[in-house]
C-alpha cells in the first residue's frame, strides 16, 4: 500500500485519535497535516504495522499540542467546552463510540494530564495493545499500564452513570426543543433534571455564563433571560452532536450555537451550549452545505 492509500485508510481513525485528545476539530486537522507531512518522508520499507506507526505520529503531535492548548485554555474566558463535532447519525446507534465522543466524556478526559489522557483514548477507546500504546508515548509498556488503571479509574468516577440509548435522549431532547421553541417553561422544568448544569461557551465573544449554571430553575432563568429576552426568532434543528443527538441552533436565520445534552433517568442532567464563533466555523460550512 502506497503512502497515499495508507494515509486514507486510515485517516478517520487519525482524526478521531487527534480530536478525542485535543477536543478541537481545528486542532485535529492541523495535526493530521503535520502528521502527512512526516507520514510522505518515511521509507515504508521500514514500517511493519502502517496503522500503529501513524498512530504513534498522530499521538506524538497531538501531545505536543495538547501541552501547548493546555496554558491557552487556562486563560479562556468561562467555561470552554470542546469544539462541537456534527457526526453521521449511525454513530449515535453505536453506544460505545458515541459514548467516547460525547461531550460529557470530553469535559471529563479535560481533567486527565495529557499522557493520562493519550493511553486513556488509545486503550479504552482504540483498544490498543500496551506495547503499541507505549511507542506512541515514549513509556514503558508497564507504565503504561499503570497510567491506563489511574486514567480509567479517574474517568470511571466522573463520568455519567448509566448508558442511555440514542432513543431515550432524542425523546427528552424533543421535548426540551418544543418546550424551548415555545417559551413553555414549565414544560422546561418538566424535562429538565431539578440538578441540570448547563455549561455555556461564549469564548468572551458570545454572551455565555462565566461559570456552570446548576438546578432546573436557574437554567430556565437563564435561558429566558438570554436566548429567550431576544427578539430575533429562535429556531433548532436536531442533529448528531459529538455521537449523540442535539441541537443546532440559529436566530434569525443565523448560525447561533451547537447544543449537546446528558440525559439520565428519561430527563436531561446536563446542557453544554457552544456559542462561541470560532468553534462553530466547521458547523456553519456544513450546514450551509446541507441546506443547498
Amino acid at each position: 500500500m502506497s503512502a497515499t492509500d495508507a494515509f486514507v485508510a486510515h485517516r478517520n481513525l487519525l482524526f478521531t485519535v487527534a480530536y478525542e485528545m485535543l477536543g478541537s476539530a481545528a486542532d485535529a486537522e492541523d495535526v493530521l497535516q503535520e502528521t502527512w507531512l512526516r507520514w510522505a518522508d518515511i521509507d515504508l520499507g521500514q514500517v511493519r504495522d502502517q496503522r500503529a506507526y501513524l498512530v504513534r505520529i498522530t499521538t506524538r503531535l497531538s501531545l505536543n499540542r495538547l501541552r501547548t492548548v493546555k496554558r491557552r485554555r487556562e486563560a479562556y474566558v468561562g467555561p470552554w467546552l470542546p469544539e462541537p463535532l456534527l457526526t453521521a447519525p449511525d454513530v449515535a446507534e453505536d453506544v460505545e463510540l458515541a459514548e467516547s465522543v460525547s461531550m460529557a466524556l470530553m469535559l471529563v478526559l479535560e481533567t486527565l494530564s495529557p499522557t493520562e489522557r493519550a493511553v486513556f483514548v488509545l486503550r479504552e477507546v482504540f483498544d490498543f495493545g500496551y506495547d503499541e500504546i507505549a511507542a506512541a508515548v515514549g513509556k514503558t509498556a508497564a507504565a503504561c499500564r499503570q497510567i491506563a488503571h489511574r486514567a480509567r479509574k479517574h474517568v470511571d468516577a466522573r463520568r455519567p452513570r448509566e448508558t442511555v440509548s440514542a432513543g431515550e435522549t432524542r425523546a427528552a431532547l424533543e421535548s426540551f426543543q418544543r418546550a424551548m421553541e415555545t417559551r413553555d417553561l414549565q414544560g422546561l422544568l418538566d424535562v429538565l433534571a431539578p440538578d441540570v448544569v448547563l455549561v455555556s461557551d461564549g469564548g468572551g465573544v458570545k454572551q455565555a455564563a462565566l461559570r456552570p449554571v446548576v438546578s432546573a430553575d436557574k437554567v430556565v432563568r437563564f435561558m429566558t433571560g438570554g436566548i429567550g429576552r431576544t427578539e430575533a426568532k429562535l429556531t433548532s434543528a436536531p442533529t448528531v452532536v459529538n455521537g449523540n443527538p442535539g441541537l443546532v441552533l440559529h436566530l434569525d436565520g443565523e448560525l447561533d450555537g451547537v447544543m449537546a445534552v446528558r440525559v439520565e433517568g428519561g430527563r436531561i442532567t446536563g446542557l453544554y451550549y457552544v456559542r462561541n464563533p470560532e468553534k462553530l466555523t466547521r458547523v456553519e460550512s456544513e450546514t450551509s452545505l446541507t441546506l443547498r
